[in-house]
């Protein structure tokens, strides 16, 4: 049967494609009947398959494009424990019990990532767990790091938090624009695309199926099962599992979920070697890093090369203008990088919530959703595949703010004008210092 044409959105041009091991290859579905069948193959989606596997399902991975095509190859490879709300505002919300599972959710999906790695034998992943730097950007987010510090280590017992001042922040970034910084001791820096590759191999390895260049365009029941149309056959199944995240707008049959998240566009550029440049002693303890401004900027090493990331662009292509702002914010924060050329521009959707948490749940009798990973999605939606897969025989996880259920966003018609309004709010909170 003809391979269908690809999804109508461009590749990245990423630097991960540039230095990714082989591609793991994979035929179309059989034409056989599946305990559940996953779409998506992304993170969650491929866990969700391993763990319905290793339960003794028969779990087939429906993916639209290629394995690593989406989000989890786009993505810049940070390993964190941290999700896009704060773990004080989840107290607030809904008690410190709350706050607490988050918390060990957090560090059981960073340790998830390095339990693949080992278990599937993925070095080129190459795996890193460093820890990650928060680095305030002015006084007033260095007050707040302090302050979190203090609440973590007082109401939930976490002493993996250090505060750094201004100088040990510029020892550990050789910036000195900021005010001072907290590192985390857990999660690190990976190469996001050989890892979701190898993850892909060892399922193949131990028999599940998984299917490219399937998008599936209608779901409909028949005769006791779900059917799954793709453009390559049918597939029938007892159960789905819906893991498409920030892509679920793709296809009709995946739209539901993509009415429940707002699709952001975040882009990433990467310099040539650093190696015998004045940036040379850039980074030196190679974690990862982010700032604090509400429009947050991230940076790391990989392959010797500075990348550089953030949010901002709309659309489904890549902005020029986009990756303009962050070589020029990069080159200011880092002048050693002034005459280094960028030799990998790229971008992919992150998507969001508008409580600024994970979903992952029943939708019906026979749908299980996983989405809306906020921009923080390596770990956690590795780990949230894997309770994806409890959650479909029967299973009740306690995923504290993450098992609410899942409610389209309303007006979501408006959403680009409304998110582009939202955005210039806050990046002018961020130039005011506010």
């Amino acid at each position: 049967m003809p391979v269908p044409p690809e999804i109508p959105m461009p590749d990245a041009n990423s630097l991960w494609q540039h230095t990714a091991g082989p591609r793991p290859a994979f035929p179309p579905p059989p034409d056989e009947r599946f305990d559940v069948a996953v779409v998506g193959g992304g993170y969650t989606g491929l866990n969700a398959a391993l763990h319905l596997a290793e339960k003794g399902l028969r779990p087939v991975v429906l993916e639209a494009n290629r394995i690593g095509w989406g989000a989890s190859g786009r993505n810049g490879g940070v390993v964190s424990t941290k999700f896009r709300i704060g773990l004080p505002e989840v107290a607030r919300r809904l008690g410190r019990d709350a706050a607490l599972r988050m918390r060990e959710l957090g560090l059981e999906a960073v340790r998830h990532v390095g339990e693949l790695v080992e278990r599937f034998d993925i070095r080129s992943a190459d795996y890193r767990p460093t820890g990650s730097l928060r680095c305030a950007h002015n006084q007033r987010a260095f007050h707040a790091l302090r302050a979190e510090a203090d609440w973590l280590r007082r109401e939930l017992g976490d002493t993996t938090n250090i505060v750094l001042g201004p100088e040990e922040t510029a020892r550990e970034t050789g910036s000195t624009a900021f005010a001072g910084a907290l590192l985390t001791g857990k999660g690190g820096i990976i190469h996001p695309l050989n890892f979701v590759f190898g993850v892909a191999a060892g399922l193949r390895k131990i028999g599940v199926a998984i299917a490219e260049h399937s998008p599936v365009d209608h779901i409909r029941r028949e005769a006791g099962d779900m059917v799954l149309v793709t453009p390559r056959g049918h597939v029938r199944a007892g159960q789905i599992v819906v893991a498409t995240d920030a892509y679920s707008h793709l296809t009709g049959a995946t739209g539901a979920a993509g009415r429940a998240v707002i699709p952001f566009r975040s882009a990433i550029v990467a310099t040539e070697p650093i190696a015998g440049t004045a940036a040379e002693g850039l980074l030196p303890t190679d974690r990862s890093y982010a700032e604090t401004r509400r429009m947050m900027r991230w940076f790391r090493k990989s392959d010797g090369r500075m990348l550089y990331g953030g949010r901002g662009a709309f659309g489904t292509r890549d902005s020029d203008a986009a990756f303009r702002a962050l070589e020029s914010a990069m080159k200011a924060q880092f002048p050693e990088l002034a005459a280094l050329k960028v030799t990998h521009r790229w971008s992919g959707l992150v998507a969001l919530t508008l409580d600024k948490t994970p979903f992952v749940g029943r939708t019906d009798d026979r749908t299980t959703v996983a989405v809306g990973y906020n921009g923080a999605g390596v770990a956690m939606s590795s780990l949230m595949g894997k309770h994806a897969a409890e959650i479909v025989v029967g299973g009740r996880p306690d995923l504290a703010l993450l098992g609410r259920p899942l409610a389209p966003i309303r007006f979501y018609g408006l959403r680009e004008p409304v998110v582009r309004a939202a955005t210039g709010w806050l990046q002018l909170l961020d130039r005011i210092g506010r």
